[in-house]
């Protein structure tokens, strides 16, 4: 297939990057739109730039998953400094408090994670994308009126702390989370911090997996520029949701927008999208199944 003016069309589907630390996300989507040859590419969950590890880009039609694949539940590697708080909270910002940590080892750093686990109520950053009002929370901090913003439901599903280490009169604590989208790492370094009456902040994370994407399936910039390639439309649906095969009418139906009946009507229905293939394997729609229809959030197949 090629694109007006003879040039190949770029090819539909995901391509699961390893973020390097010091770019944005915007970036890195930056230069896959070089390398993909088209400008239809995005994101799914923002990486900070001092962080590393799995960032979902779509190219084409894949970008139309993103807002959905971004739902999914994330794990992350991370360092937290404890005996020092900063404005945002990360390692990026500058220190607004400092106290010894001296007194905290490893038990006390398993307890207090240990209560930042399950359904949370977590106070976003300062220095955030949130919207406040119109605007960005971080410009707004940075123009010296940060924001109180409101606590937001999350879950943590775990919060390990594997290791700490002595510097100084602080303590770098090693730990893992799996938690919901919408969790804020660097938020739970300032709580872990303030549970413990030191401070705290988050010097080192790295994103592990989002979604069924983990890091082994990650490529860096370097590997993409030496072999681009995405991981196809189809397959990325079939991996990321639930699956539902149509027959060559429900395909046609749905194709053009129509409803179809749920797979379980009455029944509980599923938590998110279900992925909806056509007989020869390609990817229709992703279907939302709701008061017993199925009705579609995004057609891939006119």
């Amino acid at each position: 297939m090629t694109a007006a003016g003879g040039q190949a069309a770029a090819a539909s589907g995901l391509v699961i990057v390893d973020k390097p630390p010091g770019m944005t996300s915007h970036d890195v989507v930056a230069r896959v739109r070089r390398l993909a040859g088209t400008r239809r590419v995005g994101h799914a969950g923002t990486l900070d730039p001092m962080a590393t590890g799995v960032l979902v880009v779509g190219v084409e039609k894949a970008t139309r998953l993103l807002g959905h694949l971004a739902l999914g539940e994330k794990e992350y590697t991370a360092t937290i400094r404890l005996g020092q708080a900063t404005d945002t909270d990360d390692a990026e910002g500058q220190v607004i408090a400092e106290a010894s940590a001296a007194g905290i080892g490893q038990a006390e750093a398993e307890a207090a994670a240990a209560a930042l686990t399950g359904e949370i109520q977590q106070v976003p950053p300062g220095y955030s994308a949130i919207k406040v009002a119109g605007e960005r929370a971080y410009r707004l901090a940075r123009a010296g009126d940060a924001p109180e913003l409101a606590a937001r439901p999350v879950t943590v599903r775990d919060f390990t702390v594997h290791a700490v280490r002595r510097v100084g009169s602080l303590l770098d604590v090693e730990a893992s989370v799996t938690c919901s989208s919408g969790t804020y790492i660097r938020a739970l370094a300032r709580d872990l911090g303030a549970a413990l009456g030191v401070g705290g902040h988050l010097t080192q994370l790295r994103r592990t997996r989002v979604g069924p994407y983990g890091i082994a399936q990650a490529r860096t910039l370097d590997q993409l520029v030496a072999s681009f390639t995405v991981i196809p439309l189809a397959d990325a649906a079939a991996s990321a949701f639930p699956r539902r095969d149509l027959t060559e009418q429900e395909a046609r139906l749905v194709g053009h927008g129509g409803r179809l009946p749920a797979t379980a009507p009455g029944g509980e229905r599923p938590a998110g999208p279900v992925a909806a293939f056509a007989p020869d394997g390609s990817l229709i729609a992703l279907l939302a199944e709701e008061a017993g229809q199925a009705r579609p959030l995004a057609v891939f197949v006119p």
